[in-house]
């Protein structure tokens, strides 16, 4: 278990290549960029100079603006097969913040159009309660609450895990939009400790693996706020 706490567009790109010389860029692709984890993604990767965002979503509308420098915007559907796969040329780094009850159709086209594209790097947002590692009466509520809908997670966590790609799949606690970044972490094999995260909280996780991608590689992390544990969060 690891505890981790800290309290409280081209021109960006041009500028930062004249300033440091010759640049090893890192090319990211955030699919479902309009979610609310992912803005905090965008935010966070924003004044990284030697990052290349490309911001892919159905609804380009919900990616908050202003736009960060280092980004560009593609429309599409991770179902589109061939607007995925454009999408997906060059990219060093893939970041899926997808949800519904297709979600294992939509891995699926993630893993394919990856592999078409010869990109090894993934980092897939799914769910706590996927292998039924929630102890205790928060393990019996969350799974009367959604343990249904969790099925096509469960579903996707076993395509990642079988695609032979460089992945990391998360596993959040339940969210909330507090202003911290506090969290702790639990492997796949462990019991799920807390209730909670903020959702600032795992994309601070998220932005730290697309900096140094070799962390995590093939893991599958549970990820809470230490010290929320409980019979179910606080706000239900």
């Amino acid at each position: 278990m690891k505890h981790i706490q800290i309290r409280n567009s081209d021109m960006a790109w041009h500028i930062a290549a004249n300033n440091l010389g010759k640049v090893s860029w890192k090319n990211v692709l955030i699919l479902g960029a309009g979610g609310q984890i992912a803005r905090h993604v965008i935010n966070q990767l924003a004044d990284k100079q030697t990052i290349k965002q490309t911001l892919f979503a159905r609804q380009p509308a919900k990616i908050h603006k202003p736009y960060p420098t280092n980004s560009k915007i593609i429309m599409g559907d991770v179902l589109n097969h061939a607007a995925l796969k454009q999408a997906m040329q060059g990219q060093d780094v893939v970041y899926a913040n997808l949800t519904g009850e297709d979600l294992d159709i939509q891995a699926n086209s993630v893993i394919a159009a990856m592999k078409a594209c010869d990109v090894k790097r993934l980092i897939f947002v799914l769910s706590l309660g996927i292998y039924d590692e929630v102890p205790g009466k928060f393990g019996e509520w969350n799974n009367a609450v959604i343990g249904e809908p969790l099925k096509p997670f469960r579903r996707a966590a076993d395509a990642i895990e079988a695609s032979g790609l460089e992945y990391t799949i998360l596993r959040p606690a339940w969210l909330t939009d507090e202003d911290i970044i506090d969290y702790e972490l639990t492997s796949r094999n462990e019991p799920f400790k807390g209730t909670i995260v903020s959702r600032k909280s795992v994309a601070a996780l998220i932005t730290d693996i697309i900096d140094k991608p070799e962390k995590h590689i093939g893991e599958n992390i549970g990820i809470n706020q230490p010290g929320t544990d409980g019979d179910k969060p606080f706000f239900m």
